[in-house]
């Protein structure tokens, strides 16, 4: 035996075990998702400018009108000298033909568009997950008569489609976003019947019936949980198309009632100053471009975040 090889020591040995025996370091979609995402420069960017904007117009009424003005009211002992002023240090923004601030307007008409865009994708989202799962789950009729539906509801034009129904159920905020909402769940229902479709043929759902888990639960223990990626990325970037769609409502007077700020009904005022004070018009029109592109681009993020074939670099 070869006096030159030292014994392993009991504690060393243990030591060796314990590293070998030690398991993987656990990963899941989510996590894996999240790392992804903090690489995509874009993504994080768009995450920051959406957070700043909700901070700005959820706190505005802390500071915006000590600083700005109201965004309702004009004074008018100064309007003729206020009206239409170039934007300056006193008005970033410039203000309009009423001489009221137009950065405060797009502020508080921020509230307007954020509201909008998160209360419609939310009805158009529960109303598309309900009928989707009918669709994809259980077949035969329900889907024959969930999708004819949705056919007939693409079929038209959807700003049309949504114009004529608030001119049924009249102009106010909480009716533009139950319009859009309600006329926006046949994508969510396509998008999700087509992950039941992939995800229901899987081993462990046919072992959760075979269990006797009713459908309720297969479907929301199971399934859903294992085809909510696809529905999170649509619906951000749907937010994104409820803002645009109030805009155009409020462009062509089908939106909320003035004096009520909102993006749309600055750019349709400012329509007649494009060549005289065109700030009037461009400003409120950023504000749209900036929020919308920042949605689509977080949604971008997030598709390629919890795409499963994606590895790590």
């Amino acid at each position: 035996m070869d006096s030159n090889l030292e014994p392993t020591t009991g504690t060393d040995q243990t030591k060796e075990d314990r590293a070998s025996s030690a398991p993987a370091e656990s990963r899941t979609l989510w996590g894996d998702a999240f790392k992804r995402m903090r690489r995509n420069k874009l993504a994080i960017a768009a995450v920051l400018w959406i957070v700043f904007v909700v901070l700005v117009a959820v706190t505005a009424d802390f500071w915006a009108q000590d600083w700005l003005g109201s965004p309702i009211a004009s004074d008018s002992t100064t309007l003729a000298e206020n009206s239409l002023l170039a934007p300056d240090a006193a008005h970033p923004f410039g203000t309009d033909s009423l001489g009221r601030d137009i950065l405060v307007r797009v502020i508080y008409g921020a509230r307007v568009s954020l509201m909008v865009g998160i209360m419609a994708t939310a009805i158009s989202t529960v109303i598309g997950l309900i009928l989707g799962a009918l669709a994809g789950f259980y077949g035969g009729i329900w889907d024959t008569i969930i999708m004819r539906s949705a056919d007939i509801f693409l079929a038209f034009p959807y700003v049309l489609f949504v114009v004529s129904m608030i001119a049924v159920i009249g102009r106010s905020l909480t009716n533009v976003f139950i319009a859009i909402g309600i006329l926006g769940w046949p994508a969510i229902a396509r998008v999700f019947r087509s992950a039941i479709l992939t995800v229901k043929e899987n081993d462990y759902v046919d072992a959760a019936r075979a269990m006797g888990a009713s459908d309720a639960r297969i479907i929301a223990r199971h399934i859903f949980p294992n085809s909510v990626a696809s529905i999170v990325v649509y619906a951000t970037m749907n937010i994104g198309g409820a803002i645009l769609t109030e805009s155009a409502l409020s462009f062509l007077g089908m939106g909320v009632v003035p004096p009520t700020p909102s993006w749309g009904s600055m750019i349709q005022d400012g329509q007649v100053y494009l060549m005289t004070a065109p700030w009037v018009m461009i400003m409120p029109g950023l504000a749209i471009l900036s929020t919308v592109l920042a949605f689509t681009l977080l949604g971008d993020g997030l598709r390629d975040a919890l795409d499963v074939k994606m590895k790590d670099a």
